[in-house]
């Protein structure tokens, strides 16, 4: 049932009036060095599990409310020896001051990361961050620090190796963009999650576009954040859930702090990295500049990018903080085009395109202000825009000529002496937005509950023209006058208001419960015009279909539509080292720019194509056993209805082409699961300056198209989704010393709903679009090793030379098989200071 906003304000009031307030107590205190200097950021957690408080920049810390009892607490930073003590509330607010010893000596790699693990162990992504709740829900979180990994080319199976069921488009060596779905999303663009930066939109438009062709360096981030389906309440509506880049933040114990990295690798690879960050009394700032520039693994595939990134933050006072962040990115990439299955299998790293090119402009803004009315109630409101484009010129075959496969039609030099024309696209992303969070938490009946309200409102105006580009060979960008091209010429403005909350309900210290809901007016709209060509019957003796001039649309409409979200969470912890949770949530996609008007000639696109929606539900047990085990194993149910998808039409005015439409209603299920294992504590190693630990990352996953108009489809697995996903390796270290071997497999998957295959489309104009995925297996090495400043990390990435591939593109960068990197790799020197 639909409900107008107006309807659902009750259930906003509802959240207000849930507070009985019963005094509970508070631990407080200042936190010091030997020398009595106050020690900033000493995050104190209960041994027990769970964070209680982190100092301030004066030493102060005060815990959350706690119950009378007996309390063993833990002082951790990371320059000093790590404290715990005993402390008892007995019906009265304390006071400890607590003295922490600098340690006497640097640490190596390795103590490093076991002291990492071990707060981290507790630091998993709490129930409560900042104005955010994640009680009952799949989270992960990817730790850079902890990372052994290709860093400087932001290489995603290495990085996101312990996310589990992710499947990762792999189409270039620099890690320019991300492409990571999940149960069934496709990964391309990253698209079906809600991408933010620091908490802040950074796609080109949340509902109508929601890809983002920006990726920050992982050198420049601490952690990755990644909320699975239940996240759509307060994050948006996306079936994916919430991937969230978190950046280095200030160095809040120096005045200036200097990190520079050089990277070197194969074909031509040189990436720079050079950031700064400190605190000057009130004022933290943080920054860096990252180039990069290779040749790429194939011909026509090099690559430029300048990425800069700011951040200034401000005390006003203890309460309150301002915040301002600003990114500007710039990349050119010659884009080296698809393959043919026979033309993969006979060279796969062949190129046939050498005029196609790709260009993206992208410029992020962020104001911030947060503030803590008491330790128990903040507010924090977000102001943040985006101004980009991307731009993409290219051969992708003769429009002209309907029964030629774009692919590995020839791109030659014509009786006039010209190329033929290009295909140019052309996307401009202006929008802005707020989005404003309250988070307080109370007493009831001696627990702790919290709750959450926020509302977020969104403007975009958005553009996208396609038509002929020019004749050359060059990074040429404009368009031409040229007559009788297919194009179109569209505006995109969009308005999306919403209001969200989720309430902690706790009935003890073992169980709660999470309900949650999100309010939603979308108001998406289409202004333009575009083209179509009119085919002839052909010559006579080919039956060749020839063009026979094009027709002219004008295409307006304007989609409001308002509707309601819920969802629950519950978590009920036996012990404290052992999680049991679940949640149910309901999703919603709205349709986007390409799904509505882009041109293809591999696709169709339906006229009367519409939003998708459906629920995600989980189920989970995750926790730890001593040092030695951590785990979460959970399954999870996926219910998509009108799934937006291409598949082959078999009957009907389209019969013959491939359709881009609401292909019917699927239904997705799986196994996710991850451990990880030290053995070095298993069996009890004498040194503490060795760690050796096993990790495996397994997703079995199955899916069904449970109803759709075309017949054939119905039955069918959902395209994107291999049955096995398994990431699997060992870590080990000796004091400066670590490494990392990784093994990866993917099974097969489809691409397509209706399962064609290479012998029914061999003479079409999709062929290599569509297909298969075969299975793939890779093996990667990375290692590093510090001395005092410097540190230095190298790797093999494919160490077995596999020859595969993860897509089949039906638009840029191909149409057809994208290739995927063979063995390369690197080396990277770091100095800090």
């Amino acid at each position: 049932m639909k409900l107008k906003l107006k309807d659902c304000s009750i259930l906003y009031i509802l959240f207000f009036s849930m507070q009985s307030i019963i005094a509970q107590y508070t631990i407080s205190g200042r936190i010091v060095d030997n020398t009595g200097k106050p020690i900033n950021n000493v995050e104190v957690y209960n041994a027990s599990g769970g964070e209680l408080a982190t100092t301030n920049d004066l030493g102060i810390y005060q815990t959350k409310k706690l119950k009378s009892g007996k309390y063993k607490l833990v002082f951790f930073s990371y320059n000093y020896d790590i404290k715990e003590q005993i402390i008892i509330v007995n019906n009265e607010n304390l006071k400890v001051n607590i003295t922490l010893s600098k340690l006497g000596e640097e640490l190596s790699e390795v103590v490093i990361n076991q002291r990492r693990k071990k707060v981290f162990a507790l630091k998993r992504l709490k129930e409560v961050e900042g104005t955010a709740i994640y009680a009952g829900k799949k989270t992960e979180v990817v730790l850079l620090g902890e990372s052994i990994s290709n860093k400087a080319a932001n290489n995603a199976r290495q990085i996101y190796s312990q996310v589990v069921g992710l499947n990762i488009y792999e189409n270039d060596d620099a890690g320019l963009q991300l492409n990571i779905g999940g149960r069934g999303l496709d990964p391309n663009r990253t698209s079906n999650f809600n991408t933010r930066q620091n908490g802040y939109d950074i796609s080109a438009d949340v509902l109508g576009y929601p890809e983002s062709y920006y990726t920050p360096p992982a050198e420049a981030l601490k952690e990755i954040q990644i909320v699975r389906g239940a996240a759509s309440l307060q994050y948006g509506t996306q079936f994916g859930g919430l991937l969230n880049f978190k950046f280095k933040e200030p160095n809040k114990n120096k005045d200036f702090e200097l990190i520079t990295r050089q990277s070197v690798g194969s074909f031509g690879l040189f990436n720079t990295f050079n950031s700064v960050g400190g605190t000057v009394d009130n004022t933290g700032y943080y920054g860096y500049v990252n180039y990069k520039r290779g040749d790429g693994f194939r011909p026509n595939s090099q690559f430029n990018s300048i990425n800069v990134y700011g951040h200034i933050d401000h005390k006003l006072s203890d309460k309150t903080t301002l915040t301002v962040e600003a990114t500007y990115l710039n990349y050119l990439a010659k884009q080296a085009g698809g393959l043919t299955d026979a033309m993969f299998n006979e060279t796969p790293l062949q190129s046939n395109r050498t005029r196609n090119w790709f260009r993206v402009n992208w410029n992020l803004w962020s104001v911030k202000l947060d503030h803590k009315f008491t330790e128990d109630s903040k507010l924090s409101v977000n102001l943040f825009g985006l101004d980009a484009s991307r731009k993409a010129v290219g051969f992708r075959g003769n429009y002209k000529s309907k029964n030629v496969n774009p692919i590995s039609y020839v791109d030659e030099i014509l009786a006039d002496g010209n190329y033929a024309t290009r295909d140019l696209i052309v996307g401009n992303y202006k929008n802005w937005g707020t989005e404003i969070r309250f988070l307080s938490k109370y007493a009831f009946k001696g627990n702790e509950n919290t709750y959450l309200i926020g509302a977020k409102y969104y403007k975009a105006n958005n553009s996208e023209r396609q038509g002929p580009g020019t004749k050359g060979v060059d990074a040429n960008f404009n368009f031409t006058n040229e007559e009788e091209y297919i194009s179109s010429n569209f505006r995109f403005p969009n308005t999306n208001v919403a209001l969200f909350g989720e309430h902690i309900f706790k009935f003890s210290d073992k169980f709660s419960i999470t309900p949650g809901f999100r309010l939603e007016y979308i108001k998406t709209e289409s202004n333009g015009d575009f083209k179509t060509i009119l085919w002839n019957n052909g010559d006579l003796q080919t039956g060749v279909p020839l063009p026979n001039g094009i027709n002219t649309f004008r295409d307006d409409r304007i989609k409001e539509r308002s509707f309601a979200l819920f969802g629950i969470g519950a978590s009920y912890k036996p012990t404290k080292s052992l999680e049991i949770y679940a949640n149910v949530s309901q999703n919603y996609r709205s349709v986007t720019f390409n799904d509505i008007r882009t041109v293809s000639p591999t696709f169709k696109v339906d006229e009367n194509i519409d939003d998708e929606k459906g629920g995600t539900a989980d189920l989970g047990v995750r926790g730890r056993f001593k040092n030695i085990l951590t785990y979460d194993v959970s399954g999870f149910a996926l219910f998509y209805n009108k799934r937006i998808g291409v598949f082959w039409v078999s009957s009907g005015p389209d019969t013959g082409d491939r359709l881009r439409t609401n292909i019917g209603d699927a239904f997705i299920y799986g196994l996710e699961s991850f451990a990880d294992v030290s053995l070095s504590n298993l069996f009890k190693f004498s040194s503490k300056d060795i760690a050796l630990n096993y990790f495996v990352n397994l997703a079995l996953t199955k899916s069904e198209y449970t109803k759709s108009l075309e017949k054939s489809v119905v039955g069918n697995q959902v395209e994107f989704i291999p049955n096995v996903n398994l990431k699997t390796g060992v870590k080990f270290g000796y004091k400066n010393f670590l490494s990392s071997v990784q093994f990866t497999h993917l099974s097969e998957q489809q691409t397509d709903a209706s399962h064609a295959n290479q012998s029914d489309l061999v003479g079409t104009p999709s062929f290599g679009a569509v297909g298969t995925i075969p299975a793939y297996s890779i093996v990667d090495a990375s290692f590093s090793y510090s001395y005092k400043k410097w540190k230095l990390e190298t790797g093999i990435n494919n160490l077995l030379n596999e020859s595969y591939f993860t897509r089949r593109a039906t638009g840029y960068p191909g149409p057809g098989i994208i290739p995927s990197a063979p063995r390369s790799y690197y080396v990277t020197l770091q100095f800090k200071l």
